[in-house]
């Protein structure tokens, strides 16, 4: 790590925090999946996943929406690296990756469905 001068002292150590921040890579990643949860079909369809291996087919009509609706959050969750796919013959099936990325945005989202508004939940 180069010597950063900062331009005021407050009197605080800025090092060690410096020298154990994760790189800019790392906050991009970050950043890429944070943007799948922009749409809340888009984690809908992650979430069926993270518990099943389906088509687009049938995921259209889980989630009430069009094939080409349903392809597009595909393509988008693929990119990110929070879906992989299998062809058997003519038909593709989706399931959530095992990655530590794909299972922590399975826990957040199932985290705050849990905690949102519990008195809504009852009516």
């Amino acid at each position: 790590m180069e010597n950063i001068s900062l331009p005021h002292n407050h009197g605080q150590t800025f090092e060690k925090n410096i020298d154990n921040m994760p790189s800019v890579e790392n906050f991009q990643t970050v950043a890429d999946i944070f943007k799948q949860l922009g749409d809340g079909s888009r984690i809908r369809i992650f979430w069926l996943l993270c518990h099943c291996e389906e088509c687009v087919i049938n995921l259209s009509a889980m989630v009430g929406m069009s094939s080409p609706a349903v392809s597009h959050h595909l393509r988008q969750l693929k990119a990110a690296g929070l879906i992989v796919s299998r062809r058997d013959g003519k038909e593709v099936y989706y399931t959530a990756s095992e990655t530590r990325e794909a299972q922590s945005l399975h826990h957040m989202i199932e985290h705050l469905v849990e905690i949102a508004c519990p008195s809504e939940k009852e009516e």
